[in-house]
This record gives C-alpha cells, structure tokens and sequence, in this order.
C-alpha cells in the first residue's frame, strides 16, 4: 500500500542512522503501527513531530507536550478529527513509553500504561471495567471471545501476575519459553480489563515485559503486524465446541517466534480465519492450493476493511479498482461486512464514510 508523502520511512531511518536513532524509530514505527487495531491513522503533524524526535531537535518528552497542545488549541472537531486526536496522543505516549527504561511486573502497572496511554481520551482511563462486553471477530465469522467477567476481573489480574511471578523459565528449552509467554500475553488479553484500549496496551506492556527479561525486542514486529497480533490473540482465546474449535495459540506462537527469535513466519491475517482451518484439513498445510482455494470472498473482505480503515471514504468504484474485482462484487462484501456488524455507513450515499466498528 502506498505510503502518504508525509509519512517517515522507518526502514531506512533504522538501515542508515545510529543507535539513538534507531530506539527512536523503533519506538515511533511500533506506536504508530498499533493504532492499526482500532483502524486509527495518524496525521501528517505526528509524523512530522516524530521525526523532529528521531532527528534529536525534541524529546519525547517535548514530542508529547506538542501533540498535546496542538488539539488543546483546535475547538470544532468532528468524528473523524477524533479519531486522528487519538491516534497522535496515543502514538506519543506508547512512543514516550518505549524509550522509558523503568518497568514493573504487577497489575497495577498494566493499568497505570492504560491510564497514560487514555488520559483525556477515555472517561475510563486507568479504570478496570464494571460492565461485561462482546466483540464481533471478523475472524470467528462475527462471533465473540469469552471475555472476562466484570465482577472478578481484578482478582483474575491478581492471579495470573502472581502465576507468573512464580513461574520458572531456567531450564526450559527456547519452544517452551515461547509457548509459555504465549500462554501468558493471552490469557493478559482475554481477561480483557478495560472498555477500550486493551490491545494496545496489552502490546505496550508486553514489549516491556520482554525487554526486563533481557530480550531485544527492537525489530518492527508490532509495527507491521498489529493487526494480525490481535487477530492471533482472539484465535488463541476462542472455542466454540458446537462447531469443533478449540482454543488455538500456534498463530500467536509464530508471532512471538518472529520477534523473539528472528524467525520469518508468514503473519498473514486470513491464515487466521476459522474458515481458514477447514481448507487446511481438506487440502493440506503443505499444499499451495490451500491458499487459492481459501475463499476470495474472505480474502476481499479482509483487504476491503484495510483499505476503509486508511480511507473510511473509498467508494465501492475506487475499492474495486485497487482490490481488482468487479463493483457488484465490493457492494456485495460491503453489504455482507455492514450484515455482520464489521462496518456502518454514516453520512449520505456520495458525501459519507464508512466507520469500523469496534
């Protein structure tokens, strides 16, 4: 996809710059890609206030005060301007967050990342949740993972922060360290402890997590696979024993393998897809076939909610264009995404937009 011209180039910055520069770039590259979750987009102001970062003219410190003030001082907003207010207070502070050295293992830190990452965004902010929630899965076909339960969710934070103080990673090989930190990130995930935000925050504490333990988790990992991050983390929390599935963790595994590891897993989002499973069982894990015979339909859908959530304004005539099927076949997508809950129209027919639903 197409960078927007005031966009950085990460990958250059970190092939061609020093080490300052290169933690700087990790971090802004890492903040901006995980607004990915929520379909937010930065605006051209973050990128450039980034760069003046990397390129050592302000801290992060001075970075985040900027993007602060710069929406104090705007007075009308509409919808669309908050979504890109949030995407540049939130990218900041994961940014200003990442270059930080401290970290403590407990829940109150978890909330204390919600807590700045939200502050003047969310009324909840730095709040565990007093209300039970569904999420509608473009992965499950529209259904939901079992998230925890309102009444009891600072006693599960409680349980596994000191389930996981008290694990004992010597001695075990690198798979089962990995297969253990998996198991860890989501079930952190599942238990799902606030309105909005948990995603990124989950992300945000979990590179921190990894950094205390001596990992160099400084690769774009999170940048360039937010999505399939939380795509992998749903699969690993969902069963459905009426139609045959199990909770799954292998997508998250070879994410965390990637990162850890260096490894070059495929961290492809339709790979995720429950559907997805059954073209494996019929045609092989092995077999390129499994790959053209998992369903267009779903293959169109998944990049037609990628194109909506960079331009919520794509037209049915502009998305078939860069997808390469015909209208009729995006209206019918579009209709079928609007059925399931994924996205909804606001505005008039020529002068509106698509919204992503959460």
């Amino acid at each position: 996809m197409e960078k927007n011209p005031y966009e950085i180039d990460f990958e250059e910055y970190i092939r061609h710059t020093d080490a300052s520069k290169k933690d700087k770039t990790f971090a802004w590259s890492t903040a901006i890609g995980l607004q990915q979750v929520d379909g937010l987009k930065p605006s051209s102001y973050l990128y450039e206030t980034a760069k003046k970062n990397i390129e050592g003219e302000l801290s992060f410190d001075e970075a985040k005060n900027l993007i602060d003030s710069y929406y104090e001082s705007r007075t009308a907003r509409n919808q669309d301007d908050e979504r890109t207010e949030e995407a540049d207070k939130v990218s900041s502070r994961i940014a200003q967050i990442l270059s930080e050295p401290s970290f403590n293992f407990s829940p109150s830190h978890l909330i204390a990342i919600h807590k700045r990452l939200f502050e003047g965004i969310f009324k909840f902010a730095g709040k565990i949740r007093d209300y039970d929630i569904t999420k509608k899965e473009w992965v499950l076909n529209g259904d939901t993972v079992m998230y925890g339960a309102s009444f009891e969710l600072k006693a599960a934070l409680d349980y596994d922060f000191e389930m996981e103080r008290n694990f004992k990673y010597k001695g075990l090989s690198t798979d089962e360290i990995i297969k253990h930190i998996t198991f860890f990130v989501s079930r952190l995930w599942q238990i799902h402890a606030f309105g909005e935000g948990n995603t990124r925050t989950t992300a945000v504490f979990t590179i921190k997590y990894l950094r205390s333990m001596g990992y160099k988790v400084d690769n774009d990992i999170f940048a360039q696979n937010s999505w399939y991050f939380r795509n992998a983390l749903v699969r690993a929390n969902y069963k459905n024993l009426k139609e045959g599935i199990e909770e799954n963790q292998v997508y998250l595994e070879r994410f965390f393998r990637n990162l850890i590891l260096d490894e070059n897993n495929e961290l492809k989002n339709r790979y995720t897809h429950i559907d997805y499973d059954e073209y494996i069982k019929k045609y092989g894990e092995n077999e390129k076939s499994s790959e053209k015979k998992f369903g267009e339909n779903q293959k169109s859908s998944e990049i037609i909610l990628e194109l909506l959530k960079e331009n919520p304004k794509l037209s049915a005539k502009k998305l078939s264009e860069q997808i390469g099927i015909t209208s009729r076949a995006v209206e019918k997508q579009l209709a079928s995404l609007v059925e399931k809950g994924f996205i909804k129209r606001e505005g008039s027919p020529k002068g509106g937009h698509w919204e992503i639903l959460k």
